[in-house]
């Protein structure tokens, strides 16, 4: 069997034909270098639209998120302009803010089959979402994931779920077509998890025509280099807490407002910012929902992206598997291959099991996912989405640590074979802080669960 991360050309022509009715043999076929159903184990999740679109997915990997070009942007610490707006080229960039396909607003409906094929309409759903991160996170590169599709992915939701239509018309279809760039900040020098107590300050006119806001943010992905800022601010009085917040949409363009970069031990390319706003007037027509109600809007938001690191986490976790295995099958000590030890591949299974069985719960919650709305997935999935964030992060730092082990020197060295492992080991801590510390997110979980049985218990 051939080690090439291409399809057969006999699953080429099943996608396009929409004939598949299980998964074929999908990749490299190195030992758990893919999730179960790329080695063709039956799945109830996937059906054709979601093996023709993986298919899609991986040509645009496989040609622009090279090491090389992983390596370049992620010393240059940002990403070229270009590359958004070939990721919604090749139709992919508008999949990363979630289903529903936003075709009124892009210009164009969804289409998972590369170019030359066809097949049967499809309706863009979870499990495309999951494909489109799951696959663009092969790259090795949290800062390259993060640059592309992170500040999208959690910084236009709320514009597209609470804005006014205006608003929606006028920022949306330029993020969403690679034009320009968005980014969700919420994170202040003193507040991170603690989002209630956030101090950033929009004051209202006299004449009620703008805010004026005043404060700053910190650890904003994609700051660098956004042409909009979703900001959480405080529009209620002081010891308001959750019910004093609200959302603004901040232009780069405004007076007042400046981004400089932070260095951070991970997650270069993303263009993690320190962002000041001084005396900046924004209109009232860039609020978006209703004025103290933003609270809810961000914790609507949090599932989300909450999903979305447990995607990310996940492969960069299996990444640090599939470099592992790849380097103890040609690697030699002592006479034989580091596959041949069988502290290695102790090491080895360790891994698997734990990618493997974190995946599997996320293809479960991603089914919930898609048989349930918006408002029922906040009610009812929260505190697994919070605990299973926990499980993959804490996988991902497994499997960071274990690589590096097994890579040895080679791991701690920019570059060369260890390259992916080396980076991905400083991206741990960009992947269990952000969205909700473990700590957090392990008391919420068990907070949401007690809370719903016993309210169920008072029915």
């Amino acid at each position: 069997m051939g080690t090439s991360s291409s399809p057969s050309v006999s699953e080429s022509a099943a996608v396009a034909t929409g004939a598949i009715s299980r998964p074929s043999l999908f990749g490299s076929q190195l030992p758990w270098a893919d999730p179960a159903w790329y080695r063709a184990h039956a799945s109830p999740y996937y059906g054709p639209s979601h093996a023709a679109f993986r298919l899609k997915v991986r040509a645009f990997v496989d040609k622009e998120l090279t090491s090389s070009n992983c390596t370049a942007w992620d010393e240059k610490k940002a990403l070229p302009r270009a590359i958004f707006k070939k990721a919604f080229e090749a139709g992919l960039l508008p999949g990363v803010v979630g289903p529903p396909w936003p075709t009124a607003l892009v210009g164009r409906s969804f289409n998972p089959y590369p170019a030359g094929t066809n097949g049967p309409n499809a309706e863009f759903d979870a499990f495309h979402e999951l494909i489109l991160v799951d696959e663009i996170c092969r790259c090795g590169s949290g800062g390259v994931v993060w640059g592309l599709v992170e500040g999208l992915q959690i910084g236009l939701p709320p514009v597209l779920l609470f804005g006014s239509q205006a608003l929606r018309e006028r920022v949306a279809p330029s993020c969403l077509r690679g034009d320009k760039v968005i980014c969700l900040c919420i994170s202040e020098p003193t507040h991170g998890s603690d989002v209630a107590n956030l101090k950033c300050d929009a004051q209202l006119s006299e004449d009620g025509t703008h805010y004026v806001v005043n404060g700053e943010k910190k650890w904003i992905t994609n700051g660098m280099f956004a042409d909009y800022f979703t900001v959480a601010v405080r529009t209620g009085k002081p010891g308001s807490a959750h019910k004093g917040i609200s959302f603004l949409l901040i232009e780069r363009n405004m007076p007042g407002v400046s981004t400089r970069q932070m260095l951070c031990s991970g997650v270069w390319a993303s263009g993690t910012a320190f962002v000041t706003f001084e005396d900046v007037k924004v209109p009232v027509d860039n609020l978006i929902g209703k004025q103290d109600e933003a609270f809810k809007y961000i914790m609507y938001n949090f599932n989300h992206e909450r999903w979305g690191f447990v995607v990310q986490a996940n492969r960069f976790a299996r990444v640090c598997l599939e470099e592992s295995a790849k380097y103890a099958m040609k690697r030699r000590t002592f006479g034989k291959r580091l596959i041949e030890h069988p502290v290695i591949r102790w090491k080895l299974a360790e891994m698997a099991r734990q990618v493997e069985a974190t995946h599997a719960a996320l293809e479960t919650l991603t089914y919930q996912m898609c048989t349930m709305n918006k408002t029922e997935q906040n009610a009812k999935l929260g505190g697994d989405i919070a605990l299973l964030k926990v499980q993959a992060t804490k996988v991902f730092e497994y499997c960071a640590r274990e690589a590096a082990q097994i890579f040895g020197g080679a791991s701690y060295v920019r570059g060369g074979q260890g390259e992916k492992v080396e980076r991905l080991y400083r991206e741990v801590r960009a992947y269990a802080i952000p969205g909700g510390s473990e700590e957090i997110l392990l008391d919420f979980g068990v907070r949401d669960a007690v809370r719903r049985y016993e309210s169920q218990s008072k029915m």
